[in-house]
């Protein structure tokens, strides 16, 4: 009989302790459940968003949403602020969120992407160190005049010549996203560019000559930029 009663009060008591420890799995599991639906305010556009719109000119093309946190992408966007001087790095469709990881720096959109080259023209690519591209900071749709130094003479040999791409050159500073004008601020170059030009068949071919036998430097010039006035200098004429 005794055993019985005890049997009887174990089954009893593991029963209780099963169904404590039910109601403790179901409690948590619904905290969770409704920690995953804590609804979480982003930004969302309210209309499509064009490749290198910049954030600054968002602010009607966007409004404030709430989602449960379940819905939330990858370091989302909850002020444009956040954003500062960048610009979309891809279209966004209208309803799509503002995520951080699809805007990038003006810079690094055009240096990567670059422009196209005008119909029947060469893409030749030139790699230099910064120190010959003006510190680096030369963009796709500059013009540039091409100076080449063979053996012992230096010329100035095409202008204006259109800049297609450009790949390395300047890493942004901190600074820089945070819109500063101060030029200690400036963004640093990192290790050697190499730059894309537009170039007729002959100009082509002088470029490749010139960076196989010597030296090139590439100089910004505008639509006002003389084009006279230049000559070969060597060590006979180079102080005249």
């Amino acid at each position: 009989m005794n055993r019985r009663v005890v049997a009887v009060a174990v089954a009893a008591l593991l029963a209780l302790l099963g169904s404590v420890l039910l109601l403790r799995y179901v409690s948590a599991a619904d905290e969770r459940a409704m920690a995953d639906l804590q609804p979480v305010s982003v930004l969302v556009a309210t209309a499509p968003i064009a490749e290198g719109t910049p954030a600054s000119g968002l602010s009607e093309l966007v409004e404030v949403r709430e989602l449960p946190a379940t819905a939330v992408g990858p370091n989302s966007v909850t002020d444009l602020q956040e954003l500062g001087t960048m610009v979309a790095a891809t279209d966004l469709a209208a309803g799509e969120q503002l995520l951080a990881g699809r805007f990038a720096s003006l810079q690094s959109l055009q240096q990567f992407g670059g422009i196209p080259a005008p119909e029947g023209f060469h893409q030749v690519t030139v790699p230099l160190n910064s120190s010959r591209v003006v510190g680096g900071t030369i963009t796709p749709g500059d013009t540039v005049g091409v100076f080449a130094t063979i053996g012992d003479q230096t010329h100035l040999l095409l202008h204006k010549i259109l800049v297609l791409r450009v790949q390395g050159g300047l890493s942004p500073s901190a600074s820089e996203e945070a819109g500063s004008t101060d030029p200690a601020d400036a963004p640093v170059h990192e290790g050697g560019v190499m730059v894309t030009l537009a170039l007729t068949a002959p100009d082509a071919e002088k470029v490749v000559f010139a960076g196989e036998n010597g030296a090139i430097w590439l100089s910004l010039e505008d639509s006002a930029t003389p084009e006279d006035g230049t000559r070969i200098v060597n060590p006979g004429n180079v102080y005249r």
